[in-house]
C-alpha cells in the first residue's frame, strides 16, 4: 500500500510503498476512505514535537472495516468508522473515573516483541505515529481507536470528527459545559478553532466571539456561528473583548498552540470565567494565573482531545451533522490526494485556509 513517511523533521514526506501485518487479537484493519491534515501532524513533520522515525503520520480519519482481529466485538468488516488518537482500556483510573481521553493504558498498543505493524519496502520497521497513522491507503489500529458511524455520513466530513470536531466540540460540551447565554471567545479559527465556534452555537452560547488575525477565517468563523469578530493585533484587541462581552468572557478557548494567544486567553477572563488551552504549545511554554486571577476565581485547564467520550460523542456529532446542525462542509477548504500532502501543508503553514482533507481512491 501507499503511504507518507516521515524520515526527517523539516523534510517533505516520502509516498512510498509500505507493508501492513494482520490484524492482533483486538485489532481493526481498516481502508482509509478520507484524512484531515491536522496541525498536530506538522509539529511532528517540522521537529518541534519528537517521535520515533521512520513514522507514518496522520491520525484524522475515516474509513471502512475490511479485517477485524479473534476478540474484536465492538466493529464488524463493512462498518463505517472515525478512528481517534485517544484510544480507551476502559478499565484504567481514567477511563473508570470518566476522563477516557487521558487513558495511557498500555492495553490498546502493541507490546515489545509482538512484531511490527507497519514495514517499508526495504524491510525497515516503519513508526506508527499516535497509534494511528492514517496517511496511508489502510489502517491497522486497537478496536478502542475507532468506533462505527452511520453509513449515510460521507466520509470526508466524517474523517473531521476524528481530531479538529471532537476536540473543538468536546471542549465546548465536556471540558467547558457550557451554560447556554453565557460568552465564549476562541482564539484561533483553524479546524478545531471552527468547531469550537460552531459547537457554542449549538450549545446557545450567548455570545460567540472569534479572534483570528486573518480576514478570510474571520470570516468563516461568522458562517460556524460567530457574533462577533477580533482581530488579536490590534493594539487594544483585549480592551475590545472585555468591553464587547461586559467585563470579560465566561470561557476563552485557545486553539493555536502560542504563548500569546494563552495569555491573552488568561487576559479576556471575567471572574470566576475559565480558560481552556487546547493548541500544542511549544515544550517550553508556560500559562498561568496571577495572585488577583486566583483570587478572582479564575481557572485555567487543558482539555486534551476536548476529553471526549469517543463512543458515545462520536455517533452524536454525527447526528448533529446529518440533522443540519453541526456545519462541517465550511470547515473544508480543499480536497487532495495522498500525493499533495506536501503542498497541503505548505498552505497550512501559510494559515491561510481552514481543512485539508485527504480522499483515498474508492
Amino acid at each position: 500500500m501507499k503511504a507518507a513517511i516521515l524520515e526527517q523533521p523539516g523534510k517533505p514526506l516520502v509516498i512510498s510503498e509500505v507493508s501492513i501485518a494482520e490484524p492482533g487479537p483486538h485489532e481493526v484493519l481498516i481502508k482509509t476512505a478520507a484524512c484531515g491534515l491536522c496541525h498536530s501532524d506538522l509539529h511532528f513533520i517540522d521537529g518541534a514535537y519528537p517521535h520515533a522515525l521512520p513514522a507514518v503520520p496522520g491520525h484524522e480519519a475515516a474509513g471502512v472495516v475490511e479485517a477485524v482481529g479473534s476478540q474484536v466485538r465492538t466493529v464488524k468488516v463493512g462498518d463505517h468508522v472515525v478512528s481517534c488518537l485517544s484510544a480507551f482500556c476502559g478499565h484504567c483510573e481514567f477511563c473508570v473515573t470518566g476522563r477516557m481521553a487521558l487513558c495511557m493504558g498500555s492495553d490498546t498498543r502493541r507490546q515489545a516483541g509482538e512484531g511490527a505493524r507497519l514495514m517499508g519496502s526495504n524491510g525497515e520497521v516503519v513508526n506508527q505515529m499516535l497509534n494511528l497513522s492514517a496517511f496511508a491507503e489502510k489502517m491497522l489500529i486497537h478496536e478502542h481507536a475507532c468506533v462505527a458511524i452511520d453509513k449515510d455520513m460521507p466520509m470526508d466530513r466524517a474523517a473531521l470528527l476524528g481530531c479538529a470536531v471532537t476536540t473543538g466540540a468536546g471542549t465546548i460540551f465536556n471540558a467547558c459545559k457550557l451554560v447556554p447565554g453565557e460568552v465564549v471567545a476562541v482564539i484561533g479559527c483553524g479546524g478545531v478553532g471552527l468547531a469550537a465556534i460552531n459547537s457554542a452555537k449549538i450549545a446557545g452560547a450567548g455570545r460567540v466571539i472569534a479572534v483570528d488575525p486573518v480576514p478570510e477565517k474571520r470570516e468563516l468563523a461568522k458562517i460556524l456561528g460567530a457574533t462577533d469578530t477580533i482581530d488579536p493585533m490590534a493594539e487594544d484587541s483585549v480592551k475590545q473583548i472585555i468591553e464587547m462581552s461586559g467585563g470579560g468572557v465566561h470561557h476563552a478557548i485557545e486553539a493555536v498552540g502560542r504563548q500569546a494567544s494563552a495569555d491573552m486567553a488568561v487576559k479576556i477572563l471575567r471572574r470566576g470565567g475559565t480558560a481552556t488551552i487546547l493548541g500544542m504549545m511549544p515544550l517550553d511554554c508556560k500559562v498561568g494565573l496571577g495572585a488577583m486571577d486566583l483570587l478572582s476565581g479564575k481557572k485555567l485547564q487543558g482539555a486534551i482531545m476536548g476529553m471526549n467520550h469517543f463512543p458515545v460523542d462520536l455517533p452524536r456529532l454525527v447526528d448533529f451533522y446529518m440533522r443540519g446542525l453541526l456545519d462541517l462542509d465550511t470547515i473544508i477548504a480543499e480536497r487532495i490526494s495522498l500525493d499533495q500532502v506536501n503542498e497541503g501543508f505548505d498552505r497550512m503553514r501559510a494559515g491561510n485556509s481552514a481543512r485539508s482533507v485527504i480522499v483515498f481512491d474508492s
